[in-house]
């Protein structure tokens, strides 16, 4: 009867019928010695605590071992948390420009840094083309008429120094003049006409002189403008690399279009917004092809690696705790099955304290940032703190809570035989403090040997059904089988 409750209880199908123990009794005589003596001993009677689990029971069973570790146990804070990310891990995408937007990514893609996430056909981007193409004109216009200058002064200077030379020429027939009619054989009529010459000669040199003036005054000017030109230039190209999120080389450059030549910006017609880092897109903000005003948030991109872990401690733990602190991340739970988490996928991290706590639940925050992480870490997922508080004190013994079975009022664990991998050996244990998640060991369990952890309740009721004095062994298909084959 109790193999039968045992076969329901583990499992077994349709190959307990065929490898039951009848069949066992046709063995081998060498087989049957195996079977029937547990510590491996030919010839050997008496009782046993050893249980065989071959690999193929550990499967059917799923048994897993654990090793015993040395810990502070007492010294050992463990805070409840969660990871959470970063605050720079998540990076919002806006429009920059109103107009209709075309959505390139899915929600939960992954994009590499410089993917094309969304297009934006915007009307406002062809008005900032056009002041642009506004400022290379007036840059052209004003280049143009500063070119003219050179040549009007030149032209002006010409003309100035011939005036001159007329005046000159003017004044010294007025000074022979002059000086004839003082002795009485000049002629006033001539002096009084090259005088009048004389002084239409300079009246025209002082409009040249002031039409010269006006020509610096122009060239200044238009020097100021073109100054302004350029800065308006290259401040609607700053606009426009900001816009487009492109450096001022690429958007300057020379590009070959349809229209022939032409720099870069002149031949964008829609907006692409690119991711400026890798990560996965978490959320979208708008449908594909929704018209969108300025600064409205189209998607999220989060970097999931970027996380940490924030636990909550009371505040009366505050005396046993410091920033730099060594802390490590556990698993939420004790296990080593391939399709939960695993005991030893830990993350290690220096503990950053709150600079304010909660006055009402009387706790405190604390932060970690794994300096890597374990592949089942994800934002939102809660887990354990453990803080060492007090690394003074000696290491004890311990092995996970989990291990431990209950057989009435005896704990027991069972302990991987170092001798044989495919025994395992029971053991009640002789235990000590106890902190939820570790259990100190005083006896019977050396650093480094393999306690079960899954499949201790499997064994615990095949040790009980056989009673401990019989030993006993399991079959491929998951039944126990207490004492000789019969």
């Amino acid at each position: 009867m109790n193999r039968v409750l045992l076969s329901i209880f583990l499992g077994a199908g349709i190959c307990a019928a065929l490898l039951g123990c009848g069949a066992q009794s046709d063995a081998s005589p060498a087989s049957e010695t195996a079977d029937e003596h547990m510590d491996g001993s030919a010839g050997a009677e008496g009782p046993t605590n050893r249980i065989d689990i071959p690999p193929a029971v550990r499967q059917n069973l799923g048994i897993t071992f654990v090793k015993a570790e040395a810990r502070r146990v007492e010294q050992t804070l463990r805070v409840p948390g969660r990871f959470e990310y970063l605050p720079t891990a998540r990076r919002e995408y806006h429009t920059m420009l109103s107009g209709r937007v075309e959505i390139v990514v899915e929600q939960f893609d992954r994009v590499e840094q410089g993917a094309v996430l969304y297009r934006i056909d915007s009307p406002a981007w062809r008005e900032v083309q056009q002041q642009i193409t506004n400022a290379e004109a007036t840059i052209e216009r004003t280049t143009a008429r500063l070119a003219s200058f050179p040549p009007l002064r030149q032209a002006h200077q010409r003309h100035e120094q011939r005036l001159q030379k007329v005046i000159a020429i003017h004044n010294k027939r007025v000074e022979q003049l002059e000086t004839l009619a003082e002795a009485g054989g000049g002629r006033l009529a001539e002096l009084s006409a090259v005088s009048g010459a004389a002084a239409t000669a300079e009246a025209e040199l002082a409009e040249v002189l002031e039409r010269e003036a006006e020509l610096a005054a122009a060239e200044a000017g238009a020097k100021a403008d073109l100054t302004a030109a350029i800065s308006n230039y290259e401040l609607l190209i700053d606009l426009a690399s900001t816009l487009l999120s492109m450096s001022e080389e690429d958007l300057t450059e020379t590009v070959d279009s349809r229209h022939g030549l032409r720099p870069r910006w002149r031949t964008i017609t829609t907006i692409e917004v690119k991711a400026q880092d890798s990560g996965v897109v978490e959320s979208l903000g708008l449908t594909d092809g929704a018209w969108a005003n300025e600064e409205v948030a189209v998607l999220t991109v989060v970097q999931p690696e970027r996380l940490r872990f924030r636990a909550v401690a009371l505040q009366s733990d505050l005396g046993r705790l410091h920033d730099g602190a060594s802390a490590r991340i556990v698993a939420p739970s004790l296990t080593q099955t391939g399709v939960s988490f695993d005991v030893t996928a830990t993350m290690d991290g220096l503990l950053k304290i709150d600079l304010a706590g909660d006055p009402n639940a009387r706790t405190v925050d604390l932060f970690v940032t794994p300096q890597s992480l374990a592949p089942w870490a994800r934002a939102g997922v809660s887990s354990q703190l453990e803080i060492v508080t007090d690394e003074s004190h000696a290491k004890v013994l311990a092995i996970p809570s989990a291990a431990i079975q209950k057989d009435g009022l005896v704990p027991v664990f069972f302990r991987r035989d170092p001798a044989d991998p495919n025994k395992a050996i029971r053991v009640e244990a002789d235990l000590g403090l106890d902190d939820g998640r570790w259990i100190v060991v005083g006896s019977g369990l050396r650093l480094g040997d393999e306690v079960v952890l899954e499949g201790a309740y499997q064994l615990l009721l095949a040790s009980a059904n056989s009673g401990q004095d019989q030993g006993g062994h399991f079959h491929a298909d998951g039944t126990f089988h207490s004492g000789e084959d019969e």
